[in-house]
């Protein structure tokens, strides 16, 4: 095999010879093409976050309209061969994943929604109002132990998940929360105390499951859209977190449909009518059916887990591989803690804070619903504004999935905003609360109750949801999810046991301040990840596993994809783009002459699936390999 001068390092007797300046134009296009895709880089090579401000902005907005583009076109070619076809594809591809928190927000709404329901007139009152014959603890624990079960699920299931992998961590979570369903429809005693007692302990099973749920939908959405190739794919450098998000919104319509399916159940048990006295029969009813409902569609969702997603531990498995470790890789969890400990602090700080404000925001309702029906002992005005207000936060998280991934705002601009507007719309009332509560203002303090819902999903709460994962590598991604929405459900326990002690002019007074408590840790801790490849991520990973981390040079150090604590410390002082790309090259290299020397030793092991026929010739003219030397010396033995 005679090459000429373009001889394996030929006419360079020096040994300095540069193989990038071998290359072809066509082989310089198709190394640009798999290094360097137009969707991240412009025609001259240079990242998007490397461009001058006013080149970024023209640069993100043509390609952003020019990917919308083609996502319109491409519903319309499926509209013309099938007129509901985009919505199978919308089913498949973003109602399926969330599943499980759709009916994890039907489920915990439910709750909220039926305590009421036990408290009105002619209900349950002697035991859930007055504690006349049901003992109080008991009842307040149905706060506490529902939390405390969901922290159980996020730090149990989130372990397990990186152990045993994703598809089991998820048949496990609807397993669980299908017989936490049966336990709640059926629950029971002798006494209302011993019913209660049971119901609480119901709900605590059933929140290990909805625990759960957190990392486990959240790793397996994103690991799905990255794939498991050696080359990353525009899926998930353009609509990540878009994937992600719209998993997660569906805890919102979970949420919307218990409130529209309550009001069904109640008018058909309570002879058509939503006032008080509500019967026994028609309150038993009532819950117990609205509990029956999701237990049919969990059923459900254990066999698709179980049938439908064998691939889901597919990313995870081949990291593990690469790592040679099998079990949990303890080793992962001590370089994350040495390597990206600060990102917790924002991950699970910022979740922490969200969810004081999460639950801040009920809050609102019962102030100006006393407002507006001072009279009224209806549960109805109460389930109605809780409907207008899931129909607000909806459009919340349909915005931030429109506009997370979006290289100008993203995730950390979106966090920030949401975290500053929640302070701005609790701090004001707090100040001027008499004001606001008199019946003269009294639609203004409303309007602040829905903004403080659409920035909370448009803002902290869906951002945290997906940051708590992406920012972690594969190894360890569920467990940093899982202990991060455990924190952010200890901020939940906060307010719960909080607003038991203080008035409520005096909530108003503490809640806003962890909206700037949110917003200086995201600021100093949250790398911000939006357009990053998160394929580099797992690059850098690797380097930094290998003891290696001053040798990656790539994007997933450049400071745009940094936190500030991690800027003022130097993660980023061996960014270096024309050394990355000729390092790309190399390591492409590496895994092209593995290929072809399992090749030669077993046909079996050969996967050129990556490797276009250009770049095969490319580093056949420019291998130091001895293995491929010999074979361009003396051929291959079956071509004699």
């Amino acid at each position: 095999m005679d090459y000429g001068p373009a001889a394996p390092h030929g006419p360079d007797m020096t040994g300095t010879h540069n193989p990038i300046h071998e290359m072809t134009e066509n082989e310089r296009s198709i190394f640009s093409y798999l290094i360097r895709p137009d969707d991240s880089y412009d025609e001259n090579g240079v990242y998007w976050a490397d461009m001058p401000m006013a080149k970024r902005i023209k640069f993100v907005t043509s390609y952003d309209a020019k990917e919308a583009g083609r996502e319109l076109a491409s519903i319309g070619s499926m509209m013309k061969q099938d007129p509901l076809s985009p919505v199978g594809y919308y089913f498949k591809n973003m109602v399926l994943p969330g599943a499980g928190l759709g009916l994890e927000g039907y489920v915990l709404f439910s709750i909220g929604n039926i305590k009421p329901l036990f408290q009105a007139k002619g209900s349950f009152t002697s035991c859930w109002k007055s504690y006349q014959v049901c003992n109080e603890t008991w009842i307040e624990a149905a706060d506490y132990l529902e939390i405390a079960g969901i922290i159980v699920g996020q730090v149990l299931v989130g372990v397990l998940g990186d152990w045993l992998g994703r598809r089991w961590g998820l048949i496990q979570d609807a397993t669980i929360m299908f017989l936490g369903l049966i336990m709640l429809t059926a629950a029971w005693g002798t006494t209302l105390n011993g019913w209660v007692i049971c119901y609480v302990w119901s709900l605590f099973f059933y929140g290990v499951g909805v625990g759960g749920e957190y990392p486990m939908t959240a790793t397996s959405g994103m690991e799905n859209a990255v794939g498991s190739g050696k080359i990353s794919t525009k899926e998930d450098r353009l609509h990540r977190g878009r994937k992600v998000t719209s998993a997660f919104l569906m805890q919102g319509w979970g949420q919307f449909f218990n409130q529209v399916i309550l009001i069904v159940l109640l008018l058909v048990f309570h002879h058509g009518s939503g006032n008080p006295p509500y019967s026994h029969t028609a309150v038993q009813w009532t819950y117990r059916v609205s509990f029956a409902i999701p237990a049919v569609g969990t059923l459900w969702l254990v066999y698709y887990r179980a049938y439908k997603m064998k691939a889901a531990s597919k990313q995870l498995q081949a990291s593990k591989k690469k790592s040679k470790v099998t079990g949990y890789d303890t080793q992962s969890l001590r370089l994350t803690l040495t390597y990206f400990g600060p990102r917790l602090i924002a991950t699970a700080g910022g979740w922490y804070c969200n969810d004081v404000f999460f639950y801040g925001n009920k809050l609102f309702q019962s102030e100006f619903i006393s407002v507006i029906s001072p009279k009224s002992t209806s549960i109805m005005p109460g389930w109605l504004y809780n409907l207008v207000n899931v129909g607000v936060s909806l459009f919340g998280y349909y915005a931030a999935s429109f506009l997370i991934d979006n290289k100008l705002y993203g995730r950390k601009k979106m966090q920030l905003f949401g975290f500053l507007m929640d302070f701005i719309l609790f701090v004001i009332p707090a100040f001027h609360y008499k004001y606001y509560t008199s019946a003269a203002h009294i639609h203004a303090f409303q309007a602040m109750y829905f903004l403080s819902s659409f920035f909370n999903q448009f803002g902290p709460n869906a951002v945290t949801f997906l940051v708590a994962a992406e920012v972690y590598p594969t190894p360890i991604r569920a467990t940093a999810h899982g202990f991060s929405a455990a924190v952010g459900k200890l901020g939940a326990l906060t307010a719960a046991i909080l607003y038991n002690y203080i008035d409520i002019n005096t909530k108003f007074y503490v809640v806003p301040w962890f909206g700037l408590a949110g917003m200086l840790l995201t600021y100093l801790f949250l790398p911000d990840t939006t357009g990053l490849d998160l394929k580099e991520q797992e690059r850098r990973w690797q380097y930094i596993r290998s003891g290696r981390e001053q040798d990656y040079h790539g994007v997933a150090v450049h400071p745009k994809h940094l936190s500030l604590w991690e800027r003022l410390r130097g993660a980023g002082k061996h960014y270096d783009a024309d050394l990355d790309y000729r390092q790309k090259i190399e390591e492409m290299r590496s895994e092209w002459e593995e290929n072809q020397a399992n090749k030669g030793l077993d046909e079996a092991y050969s996967d050129d699936s990556n490797f276009s026929s250009d770049v095969s010739t490319y580093f056949e003219k420019t291998s130091k390999s001895p293995f491929l030397a010999g074979k361009e010396k003396y051929g291959d033995a079956d071509e004699k």
